[in-house]
């Protein structure tokens, strides 16, 4: 009740009616669909039958399905949602997990949620609902604003208060706000208990005058019950005049939350940590789903420079349908890694077909953007590259083909790489191929490629007696490597690097890269702690005789450190590992130019209840940690704590000016302590072993199997320099490698015109993170850009095609949507969502 003023007289409570319906967790995805039907169609009897109930629902894959397999329910939800009987709440596609997708993958949660319930239902909510995802990027902030809403409903971490308080006014990167509330005693109720929690609130001594009270029967669906309604029926009749109880909505609640707005205290963090476990459970989903989402935000860059030049037709419903793969991998029981085994095996699947989707455009595009190339001259073999960034990408480039004819001769050939009839540094490396005959070639060249562009090289071939060997300077048993800005140590007896060193300057200690053994168990989301330790064990170098063995070579013995390629371009060494019944091969491979080493880590892993981790010790004992978080930076523990983030971390010293950052291809978790920098690659947990009261955690009569058993990779690139320097570049650093520029030999008929560079951009540091027609016209493209470093500054993006020239300003962390209208030939600000 309120006042002539509008302020709260009694105490009011809102009942949240809503029923909790995971798509996939202890069940597949079938079983989820037959829950979302039988739950929706007793809820719209219930808002039927009783007077003023409300039922409440996010997430449009659930009606979706509805919509699909008993589309007269549809229809009947369709009136109550225009009666007010039944309420669209959220109106993301699904509950995301919110931390790990990048900020252009929420910003298409939001998106494809909030066209299908306006299309189907002519809503749009503003508050938006993630209770049970495993907590909160403080990135929402800005995307929730910016795409229309004004409230945030969320509930883990559920072990204490997330915030300030339980109500607070939630502040994002960019100085963006929203109201926010925690959930309280959980989402649900047990069938006919649902008075019960509503009489424990209004019983409880409290200061607050206004409360939100979620209730519905079960954790897969049931929702609300007769039995439930009628009781809390009689409930409201018999406390009218003393506390307002009422069916409700989320946004009422806010409503009423906002009077007092300007009394609510700030938060100006994330909403972390809940179930460290799930950075790293099930390493195969996450790094499919960050596969996924640098396929399809490349393919869209390639294939809208090339439709907005009219070289082909935006095929939006394809892409439309890899996107609704992308969207359900990202659902919080899925990239967590906390569903059964059949889950993870049908997500991977889902995200195949994404990818399958994705290749096949990719493949469109490119030969659409490779018009206008001359053909190849006798003798040539040519290489095009597009570079699907708005500005020059410099770095080492891989590219196989065919020679036009085997080569039977004692002789190798070696190819060799020229741009604009200029030969450029370049090498050839072992192909993937195994076939022993000098036909199939792997060139690797160092280059800078043209913005937004197909960029073109051609190979010649010349004949050597042999393939050069590696040129290795060894000193005290250990591989010297020295270039003019980088020096490393590889120490032959450990396998380990003991020195990198950048411009003269030291960044790591001995032993980086050690492959660490840490205790764990078997419990996917790691509900009992936040970090992980003790450290029980490292992995050894093999002996010669070992690392031959698991090389699968048959004859002679191969030292388990050695240099497998040098050149021009880079030198590469592998050492072998092992520990337990698990080995690993590391690969170093360290650039002749510049002072990015890449690390490639392969893993043949049989532990169970233990983590695998990489440690990297640094000079840095006093560095703060941070790492990339949804459009945004978020600082990170350094007490060993695990921390989330997404495609790059880094340990800064400001007082000592210096930086080291890690870029990665698929991985989430770390910790950070005393200087050590240590990612979270594999874990040996069970599938969803919940832990429950004292009872044993995993059946003891039978095999169980275990979360990511066999053979993973990973990648990862370090580099090390100035602080402004590093934490300058690494958001494009870590956007190159992860949407890496696509390269392929093809000989081009000839025919056509060279199509114009798409988007380019002045600055070094703003980013282009997605390029796409418009949702509903052919004529308009939406660009999305980002500020990575929380400095304001500009940019002018320039469109060659339509020389069209815009400036624009960046406050830090801004993010600006931009609608290119064709026909028009403009380029202005718009909305988020377009």
């Amino acid at each position: 009740m309120h006042d002539k003023r509008g302020e709260i007289t009694i105490r009011k409570l809102h009942l949240l009616s809503n029923a909790h319906l995971d798509p996939v967790w202890q069940w597949e995805w079938e079983e989820g669909a037959a829950a979302a039907v039988s739950t929706f169609r007793a809820a719209a009897a219930f808002c039927e039958e009783f007077e003023g109930y409300i039922f409440n629902h996010n997430e449009a894959l659930l009606y979706k399905w509805i919509e699909e397999y008993e589309p007269s329910l549809f229809l009947k939800i369709q009136g109550l949602v225009q009666a007010g009987k039944w309420h669209i709440m959220g109106g993301w596609y699904l509950q995301p997990d919110c931390n790990m997708p990048s900020g252009e993958s929420i910003v298409r949660q939001i998106l494809l949620g909030r066209t299908y319930f306006k299309d189907k239902f002519g809503v749009s909510p503003t508050t938006a609902i993630n209770f049970d995802s495993f907590g909160h990027s403080r990135g929402l902030v800005q995307l929730m604003r910016k795409a229309g809403f004004d409230s945030y409903l969320f509930m883990r971490p559920d072990d204490r208060v997330a915030g300030p308080a339980q109500d607070f006014v939630w502040v994002g990167f960019d100085g963006s706000e929203v109201l926010a509330h925690q959930i309280q005693d959980g989402h649900n109720t047990l069938l006919g208990q649902a008075h019960i929690k509503i009489e424990e609130r209004i019983n409880k001594q409290t200061p607050q005058d206004l409360e939100l009270v979620l209730w519905g029967v079960g954790n897969h669906g049931g929702g609300p019950s007769r039995l439930d309604l009628n009781h809390i029926g009689a409930l409201i009749e018999s406390t009218k005049g003393k506390v307002e109880v009422v069916h409700s909505t989320p946004e009422a609640y806010f409503v009423d939350l906002a009077r007092k707005a300007d009394a609510l205290p700030r938060h100006e963090r994330d909403l972390n940590r809940r179930f460290v476990g799930c950075y790293t459970s099930m390493i195969r989903i996450k790094q499919k789903h960050r596969q996924l989402e640098n396929e399809l935000y490349q393919t869209e860059k390639m294939l809208s420079s090339a439709a907005m030049q009219g070289y082909l037709r935006y095929p939006q419903e394809e892409l439309k349908d890899a996107f609704h793969d992308l969207m359900v991998a990202e659902f919080h029981d899925i990239l967590p890694g906390t569903s059964i085994q059949p889950a993870e095996e049908a997500s991977l699947r889902l995200m195949d077909h994404g990818l399958e989707i994705a290749s096949r455009l990719k493949a469109r595009a490119f030969f659409a953007l490779s018009s206008g190339q001359r053909e190849a001259a006798e003798g040539e073999y040519p290489i095009l590259i597009y570079n699907p960034h708005p500005y020059p990408v410099r770095g080492v480039f891989e590219c196989e083909f065919m020679l036009a004819d085997q080569n039977w001769q004692n002789q190798f050939s070696m190819p060799v790489v020229y741009q604009d009839s200029i030969r450029i540094l370049s090498q050839a490396e072992k192909e993937h191929s195994n076939l022993n005959l000098d036909w199939r070639k792997r060139v690797v060249f160092e280059a800078q490629l043209s913005p937004s562009a197909m960029n073109r090289f051609d190979c010649r071939i010349e004949l050597l007696s042999s393939k050069p060997q590696p040129q290795v300077e060894l000193q005290d048993g250990n591989i010297l490597f020295r270039s003019t800005s980088l020096h490393v140590v590889i120490n032959t007896k450990t396998g380990l690097m003991d020195q990198y060193v950048v411009e003269g300057i030291p960044y790591l200690k001995e032993n980086a890269f050690q492959a660490l053994v840490v205790t764990d168990n078997g419990d996917p989301w790691r509900m009992d702690t936040d970090g992980f330790e003790p450290v029980k064990g490292t992995f050894r170098l093999m002996s010669p005789e070992e690392g031959t063995k698991l090389s699968g070579i048959s004859e002679g013995i191969l030292p388990s450190v050695r240099v497998i390629e040098d050149g021009e371009v880079r030198t590469v060494i592998e050492s072998l590992f092992e520990y337990g019944h698990s080995a690993v091969v590391l690969t170093y491979k360290l650039p002749k130019t510049g002072t990015e080493v890449e690390v490639h880590v392969r893993v043949l892993w049989q532990e169970k209840d233990t983590m695998l981790k990489l440690a990297i010790p640094t000079i840095l004992h006093e560095g703060r940690y941070v790492g990339q978080t949804i459009y945004g930076v978020q600082s990170l523990e350094t007490d060993g704590t695990e921390v989330v983030a997404q495609k790059w971390t880094a340990l800064v010293s400001d007082s000592g000016n210096g930086a080291v950052t890690l870029i990665n291809d698929g991985i989430y978790g770390s910790d950070c302590s005393n200087g050590v920098i240590r990612p979270s690659l594999l874990r040996g947990a069970a599938y969803t072993a919940h832990p429950i009261l004292d009872r044993p955690l995993m059946p003891d009569d039978r095999f169980s199997p275990r979360i990511d058993q066999g053979e993973r990779m990973f990648r990862f690139w370090l580099n090390a320099g100035t602080k402004s320097n590093r934490l300058a570049l690494i958001d494009r650093e870590a956007l190159q490698w992860n949407e890496k520029p696509y390269a392929l030999s093809f000989f081009p008929h000839g025919g056509g015109q060279i199509p114009d560079s798409a988007i380019q951009l002045t600055d070094d540091v703003i980013q282009m993170t997605a390029f796409k027609r418009a949702e509903h016209s052919e004529d308009t493209y939406i660009l999305r850009f980002s500020e990575p470093t929380g400095i304001p500054r500009s940019t002018v993006v320039r469109i060659p095609s339509m020389n069209l020239e815009i400036p624009l300003d960046f406050n830090g962390f801004e993010v600006k949507t931009c609608k290119l209208d064709l026909q028009k030939s403009t380029l202005i600000e718009c909305e988020l969502l377009g």
